[in-house]
């Protein structure tokens, strides 16, 4: 990829995927000190953290494992910032998705893998 990073554009097929599916994108790449979410949006009555993955490849853990403890013990302190900054959306309950690119088994586009409530807060 040239003009974008490989991370970028996984993210932005998953923003685009999840909106297909319903959801409402409200930020991309969210920082803080704590760490980094990927997506973050609404569905229905959730606000959802979306950890995208990708793995080229497949003699590697999947890029679903990837997601391990301490990637989200990491990814919950994110998302408390994010939501002491946002109290508003404080309200609403949560759900932790990941979004996986696994590497494809022919020589079709990988499809992503939508794992709604990957782990629990």
């Amino acid at each position: 990829m040239s003009v974008i990073g490989k991370g970028s554009h996984y993210e932005a097929r998953a923003a685009r995927f999840l909106q297909d599916q319903g959801l409402r994108i409200l930020q991309t790449n969210y920082r803080c000190r704590c760490g980094e979410i990927d997506l973050v949006a609404r569905h229905h009555q959730y606000l959802v953290f979306v950890e995208v993955r990708s793995r080229g490849n497949p003699r590697f853990s999947s890029a679903a494992a990837s997601v391990d403890l301490r990637k989200q013990r990491k990814l919950l302190r994110t998302a408390q910032f994010f939501l002491q900054q946002h109290p508003k959306l404080a309200q609403l309950p949560c759900r932790f998705d990941v979004i996986a690119f696994e590497p494809p088994q022919s020589r079709a586009q990988d499809t992503p893998r939508w794992i709604p409530g990957a782990f629990t807060n």
